[in-house]
């Protein structure tokens, strides 16, 4: 059988609700997309999530099942004249879907041309985008738009559709692939679906014989072999900003400079770069140098400002400085594994003695009784409890090792003494 020159995720792409993977918070059976979709009625919305999770097939499913004229544009290379275009076409017609991939590139000029059609109802805009929609949506068109976050497939979302590849692609099924080991396969993809079909295809493509056994051997040998084969969709700009920012911090400026160089190279949007640093600063820096952050602010700012090519010293500036100063993921981890406690223990009661008092009755039956105020103290600190009494001692910061926290630790240490094990 001759290889068909659809790719495999574009011949596995669902056409129903009932075939698509994952989003189950959104168009499972008590999901709120599945809902507006059998109602007949949605609103313009922003599906929000990384690559290969099925924003682009949300959108085909959403105009198949409601039977509506659906017209795609992408904010690559579409411009306001292509909007005006469709919003024309769209008054002739009753219950347009326009589908906007990657609407984050979108300028605020493009975005205003969408305000109209959105809010008369002439158009239902279903955008698509990878990077917060706060950041890149203008506030007029968000504020018209439902905004629904699309999560990475779990490992097991992933499997079953491999599997189910294997055996309902005809091509799959004559060439007779057998999975042994799946982890190289999700490793490598980093849970894109896309991705994931795409490399399997290569993999199958290039093993001879009556059966092909997939190994992780096997795997990782074919996509060193065709890395850009298989990332034909552009993916490789999210493995670009991760060795940048692992290169940040693992401490190497050169190798992060030089990531920074391909992703300028390549046209990466610098303001996606300077949110990165932002982030890097706090995630990987922290309060072993609190200036990071005032710098990665600044560096925003400042590219917002300016531009290329200009924008690029700002940014090479910025980097060297975050590659170069001392680390600490503390606070990071700090609101993770409180995140988690929360999240096991639930609505815990907050302490009397901490609690607001705006009334007479609050105060009769206790609200801020005992509380001790700091600046009332020698040194505006006094021992007393905070947390829940369910979770007293318990410690979730943890100061890193280096100047800055050793002191903190210190202080900590004469502040509580033996309450948080500092």
């Amino acid at each position: 059988m001759n290889h068909p020159n659809i790719p495999l995720a574009e011949r596995m792409r669902p056409h129903t609700l009932d075939q698509y993977y994952g989003q189950k918070h959104l168009v499972g059976p008590n999901g709120i997309l599945r809902r507006y979709i059998e109602g007949g009625v949605i609103p313009s919305m922003i599906l929000w999530g990384p690559p290969g999770v099925g924003k682009t097939t949300l959108a085909n499913i959403i105009a198949n099942q409601m039977k509506v004229p659906f017209v795609a544009l992408s904010a690559i290379n579409s411009g306001v004249k292509d909007i005006r275009e469709v919003i024309e076409q769209a008054k002739k017609r009753q219950g347009t879907v326009l589908f906007i991939d990657e609407i984050h590139r979108f300028n605020k000029s493009q975005q205003d041309a969408l305000l109209g059609a959105v809010e008369k109802g002439t158009v239902t805009l279903v955008g698509a985008t990878t990077e917060n929609p706060s950041f890149e949506v203008i506030s007029a068109l968000l504020s018209r738009c439902q905004v629904y976050i699309l999560k990475h497939l779990t490992k097991d979302e992933l499997i079953e559709l491999v599997d189910k590849a294997l055996e309902q692609d005809e091509w799959m099924r004559h060439r007779h692939l057998k999975v042994q080991e799946y982890e190289a396969l999700l490793t490598i993809s980093g849970g894109d679906a896309r991705k994931l079909l795409n490399l399997l295809e290569i993999v199958a493509e290039g093993e001879k014989g009556a059966e092909v056994v997939v190994t992780n051997e096997l795997v990782q040998q074919v996509a060193q072999q065709n890395i850009v084969l298989y990332d034909k969709s552009g993916e490789m700009h999210y493995d670009l900003v991760s060795a940048y920012i692992k290169s940040i911090r693992g401490s190497d400026p050169n190798a992060a400079v030089y990531w920074l160089a391909r992703m300028i190279e390549g046209g990466e949007d610098p303001k996606f770069i300077a949110r990165r640093l932002l982030i890097a600063s706090s995630e990987d820096i922290g309060l072993a140098n609190s200036n990071a952050l005032l710098m990665a602010t600044s560096c925003f700012q400042a590219v917002q400002m300016i531009g290329y090519p200009e924008a690029e010293i700002i940014l090479s500036q910025c980097t060297v400085y975050l590659a170069t100063s001392p680390k600490s993921n503390a606070s990071y981890k700090a609101i993770k594994q409180a995140r988690a406690l929360v999240q096991q223990t639930g609505n815990l009661p907050v302490p009397l003695h901490i609690r607001n008092a705006p009334t007479k009755l609050m105060k009769e039956i206790g609200y801020g009784n005992n509380y001790k105020y700091a600046h009332d103290y020698e040194g505006n600190f006094v021992q007393q409890e905070f947390m829940p009494q369910e979770l007293s001692s318990t410690a979730f910061y943890q100061p890193g090792q280096n100047g800055r926290e050793n002191d903190m630790r210190k202080q900590l240490q004469a502040q509580w003494g033996k309450k948080y094990g500092y």
